[in-house]
């Protein structure tokens, strides 16, 4: 598990990606201190496990999935990925609950200026859209921030100078690929509504939709609301 918060930016060393699968390497320092062979470290959000240790630098597997799902597929070498490892029991918790699992891509539509921070618009998908809220938390490109506007269209985050100088996200340019991953509590709550809502499961695996008339008032009153 980890946090969203970026420990530091590192550099792309290496990366091949076959349409089966892959590997990357990356030039680090901080992230390697204390990092053993099979540890997990987010790479723009990404969660990897670390396959060698050499020198300055880590290298991760990259699987198909992976490649489709992400931005990594499409990193030149010498671009610099935000980094952190994965969480410490006794760490604290600064940022929200990320997995390093993404949901889908976005694009960065504008970056606006506004006072001290700067306004980044990002055009997403129906899917990824539907489970933001105003005010909650989405990482992008692993860095956890609140959303502070959100359409069927777009969502606006707004950087403060701290996290545009310790991460990617403000040396982007709009047309800009990023990763991102919805709040894992919201995509739980929508699992377990499913067969109240009478919205069919979207799980790909499922053998069979649930299709129940949804919630009702003598629903509520039967669980106590």
């Amino acid at each position: 598990m980890f946090t969203g918060i970026i420990e530091e930016t590192g550099t792309v060393k290496k990366i091949i990606g076959h349409q089966t699968s892959g590997f990357i390497e990356i030039k680090a320092k901080k992230v390697l201190e204390g990092t053993n062979i099979g540890d997990s470290i987010a790479v723009n959000g990404v969660c990897l496990t670390v396959t060698k240790l050499q020198g300055d630098s880590f290298v991760a597997d990259v699987m198909a999935e992976t490649l489709r799902k992400t931005n990594l597929g499409s990193l030149p070498i010498g671009a610099s990925v935000n980094l952190e490892r994965a969480m410490a029991a006794d760490g604290r918790f600064g940022g929200h609950i990320v997995s390093g699992h993404i949901d889908g891509t976005g694009t960065i539509q504008a970056l606006e200026p506004e006072g001290n921070a700067v306004w980044v618009t990002i055009q997403a998908p129906a899917s990824i859209l539907h489970l933001i809220v105003n005010k909650g938390s989405i990482a992008i490109d692993g860095i956890s921030l609140t959303v502070a506007y959100v359409n069927e269209s777009v969502f606006k985050v707004s950087i403060i100078p701290h996290t545009g100088e310790e991460t990617t996200l403000l040396k982007r340019k709009p047309g800009d690929m990023v990763n991102l991953e919805n709040d894992v509590i919201g995509k739980y709550v929508e699992k377990l509504l499913l067969p109240y809502t009478g919205t069919p499961a979207l799980d790909e695996t499922a053998s069979n939709t649930h299709t129940s008339g949804g919630i009702t008032m003598d629903f509520l009153r039967e669980h106590g609301f």
